[in-house]
């Protein structure tokens, strides 16, 4: 109890500096700002994976469209060949990928041949089959993407309140210590 006004002051300086300096960490760690941008960018870094996997990256894609210009100058049928092969190579793992990609390659092929009417029906049916199963793959991106949205709001939400919680004991035991160190001091005065 023998404790100087200075070393009073001394530490109650040292527990504001501490207190402040925890409370900045704090709000950064749970600033809604801060959560969303994390967020923002874990799911920007998804989607950038996700579509890199499925359709590879600008240097493979220009590579495989060279490579497969190239097959196309010497035959049809190498030209077609080389494409599946170079798709089983690049999509190993993706079977959405290389299907779309070996669709990609017979549509080239077929491009070079004059339509019957058959096959403009049937190419047809094979759009309005395609568009059909579509839908429920865009249905689930955007299932996800509401999901995502749902997430950082409860999280903003929840990160909103610790803040105000922190906040206020922080304030409470700012007002607590200048309290006690008040009437220490005034003890220290009286004892004088």
């Amino acid at each position: 109890m023998g404790q100087s006004t200075e070393e009073l002051n001394t530490d109650i300086r040292s527990t504001r500096e501490s207190l402040s300096s925890d409370l900045d960490a704090l709000q950064d760690r749970v600033s809604p700002s801060a959560i969303m941008e994390r967020r923002k960018t874990a799911a920007r870094n998804r989607v950038r994976s996700m579509r890199d996997r499925v359709m590879g990256t600008a240097h493979s894609a220009r590579a495989t469209t060279t490579g497969t210009a190239q097959s196309a100058a010497g035959s049809v049928q190498d030209a077609a060949k080389g494409a599946v092969d170079q798709a089983e190579q690049r999509f190993e793992g993706a079977p959405l990928a290389a299907g779309l990609m070996a669709f990609g390659a017979g549509m080239v092929v077929a491009s070079l041949f004059p339509a019957t009417e058959k096959e403009a029906r049937a190419g047809a049916g094979l759009v309005e089959t395609a568009q059909q199963n579509a839908q429920p793959v865009m249905d689930k991106a955007k299932q996800v993407g509401q999901e995502i949205a749902q997430d950082v709001k409860d999280t903003a939400m929840e990160a909103t309140q610790q803040v105000k919680q922190t906040a206020a004991e922080g304030a409470e035991h700012v007002r607590s210590e200048g309290k006690s160190a008040a009437e220490s001091v005034r003890s220290d005065v009286q004892q004088s």
